[in-house]
């Protein structure tokens, strides 16, 4: 089962999230929180698997509590979800930065939402589709304003290269093994290589490097 700590300030939305994801079968609800703080201190006394958070929480907002719990100063980091009414570009930018595994609006639909447990769960990074998109675009525009991120030490096989542009166009390992004829563990072997190259902390950030470095042109 993927244990799942939930923090959102209005009761009704948890109610909901909770019905959707503990209907999936493979997913339970440990706990529950109604402000950020409290999310902050369930989520490390519990370490789930996935926490799901809201962005406007009372206390401490959504954002700073992915920050506290993800963040890069996060020595042993948990996989968060962002979950917001808010579509905004300066939100989805700083909830990937602080760590996030996945954002989701939502409006997303109940498939979604239980795909971003599942995805954060497994190492994967979900962002709903209505914003994708723009949050490539604003990666893009700001990699033209900044000097070219430094290619690797060590660097990429050709495979690797083919991996790379394929997370960065949000393809699960699923789908990239599919796509390139290998299995998705071999997938997640190649990952591990581009993290370590790379730097990266998670797929978001192997996404972010490829659109920056020009890969996606």
């Amino acid at each position: 089962m993927i244990r799942v700590v939930l923090a959102d300030d209005q009761a009704m939305v948890r109610t909901g999230f909770k019905m959707i994801l503990e209907a999936a079968g493979d997913i339970t609800v440990v706990g529950e929180a109604e402000d950020g703080r409290t999310a902050v201190e369930l989520a490390r006394h519990l370490r789930p698997d996935v926490c799901l958070l809201d962005i406007r929480m009372p206390e401490l907002d959504g954002l700073e509590a992915t920050r506290l719990l993800a963040g890069p100063d996060v020595a042993d980091p948990l996989r968060v979800v962002v979950v917001t009414t808010f579509d905004l570009d300066e939100y989805v930018h700083a909830a990937l930065v602080n760590g996030a595994s996945g954002f989701l609006l939502k409006d997303a639909g109940p498939a979604l939402l239980v795909e971003a447990v599942r995805a954060a769960a497994r190492g994967d990074a979900l962002v709903s589709p209505q914003v994708t998109v723009r949050l490539l675009q604003h990666v893009r525009a700001g990699a033209s304003r900044r000097a070219a991120v430094p290619e690797p030490v060590d660097g990429l096989t050709e495979r690797e290269e083919e991996v790379l542009r394929l997370v960065a166009l949000g393809h699960t390992n699923a789908e990239i093994g599919e796509l390139i004829f290998v299995s998705p563990s071999t997938v997640k072997s190649h990952l591990a290589s581009l993290q370590v190259k790379l730097g990266a902390r998670n797929r978001v950030e192997l996404a972010a490097w490829a659109w920056q470095s020009g890969r996606m042109d």
